[in-house]
């Protein structure tokens, strides 16, 4: 036999989520027709029949489950050892395979409108179970106790390991169901990245190559993320809300750090006055530092409005001076005006008044004894 003709069909996977690529039916160029158990049907059953150019078109043409192409491939050396024995019989896996009665097969031709209407309920099934799939991850997916990922996200390799297990805590252990849910968790930027990942990986690819991808993308080298969690401190507003910030930002640096170690850290950042009030001995964990903080609120809270209260008073105080009537314009008779009399324009107008005054009264002390002297001599 030069050639044979087999049947691809999309068939769904014991799971009955997923789909696989299956050969139902092997034909003869004498119009035999075998038809292929169950067991071998999947293509991973036929190893040299994927290794063709005809088996990748096959792929192309096939994309929703219970389509079929029937395709004749020429026979090589290796088909013809898988599927054809010494005395011409057709067999797959070492198993001779049964033949279709040629009634069956006329019964199939007789109601073509029949065949195709079932094709079609079928197909139209398929496209709603799909659909019914998309929207269950969907549900799914707002369940999961983790935050979108951002680029500014401290610790990659942290994120994703937390995402695998709410993937296992919802029995999501398929790797493409775990590559489209990632899609839902990818924010701004990242959203790029998974595109382009869509292109390069496809969503075919083992979801190990997806998260050594992600891992690789955006794991933080650097010393910034470090450095800004074991430098942040508390400046103002909420004593509990400064403890809770420095834990997140710890714990994003490193999840395994001790609790000792991490009520240290997250003490360290409170104010002198504030941590000398609390006994060190009795922080078991940061509950027990969330606790005691509680307790101080109201000291912060008053030292800032103390504060407010002060600059409050000095502003007005700044502003009733501004607004009291100049005394010189008063004296002038120039009006009520308010301004400082520092600045008063009035001011240095009159002072240099008073100081030709002065030179003026000085000048005609001066002149009148010159006169006086002169008369005693005349004398």
């Amino acid at each position: 036999m030069e050639k044979l003709r087999f049947e691809f069909t999309i068939i769904p996977a014991s799971d009955g989520k997923s789909n696989i690529y299956a050969i139902t039916s092997i034909a003869t160029e004498d119009d035999k027709v075998y038809a292929v158990p169950e067991e071998l049907q999947s293509v991973s059953f036929h190893r040299e029949i994927t290794k063709t150019t005809a088996y990748n078109k096959v792929k192309n043409s096939l994309k929703k489950r219970y389509q079929s192409r029937r395709v004749w491939i020429k026979m090589t050396e290796e088909l013809a050892k898988a599927y054809i024995d010494e005395d011409g019989n057709i067999q797959c896996a070492e198993q001779f395979l049964e033949e279709i009665e040629k009634d069956k097969q006329q019964g199939a031709a007789a109601h073509p409108n029949e065949t195709n209407t079932w094709e079609k309920i079928l197909e139209k099934l398929v496209e709603n179970t799909q659909a019914n799939e998309q929207k269950s991850l969907k549900n799914i997916a707002e369940k999961f106790v983790i935050e979108k990922f951002t680029s500014k996200n401290p610790n990659a390799n942290q994120w994703i390991d937390i995402f695998e297990r709410e993937c296992t805590r919802f029995k999501v252990t398929e790797d493409e169901k775990k590559i489209e849910i990632l899609r839902l968790f990818m924010d701004k930027s990242c959203v790029d990245w998974y595109s382009s990942m869509i292109i390069k990986l496809t969503m075919d690819s083992e979801w190990s190559t997806w998260k050594s991808k992600f891992c690789e993308s955006f794991a933080n080298k650097g010393w910034n993320p470090v450095t800004y969690a074991l430098l942040y401190k508390y400046k103002d507003g909420s004593l509990l809300d400064y403890a809770m910030r420095k834990e997140k930002l710890l714990l994003d640096m490193r999840k395994s750090i001790d609790a000792g170690t991490l009520v240290d850290l997250v003490a360290a950042g409170l104010p002198e006055f504030i941590l000398n009030k609390i006994d060190r001995e009795t922080l078991k964990d940061t509950v027990d530092l969330f606790n005691e903080v509680s307790k101080y609120e109201h000291m912060v809270n008053k030292k800032n409005f103390s504060g407010k209260k002060k600059d409050i008073n000095l502003n007005t105080k700044g502003r009733n001076e501004d607004h009291k009537p100049c005394k010189i314009c008063e004296k002038l008779n120039k009006g009520i005006r308010y301004h400082p009399e520092a600045t008063c324009w009035f001011k240095a107008k009159e002072e240099d008044k008073e100081k030709k005054n002065f030179i003026k009264h000085v000048n005609n002390s001066v002149i009148e004894a010159e006169l006086n002297e002169t008369g005693q001599k005349n004398e």
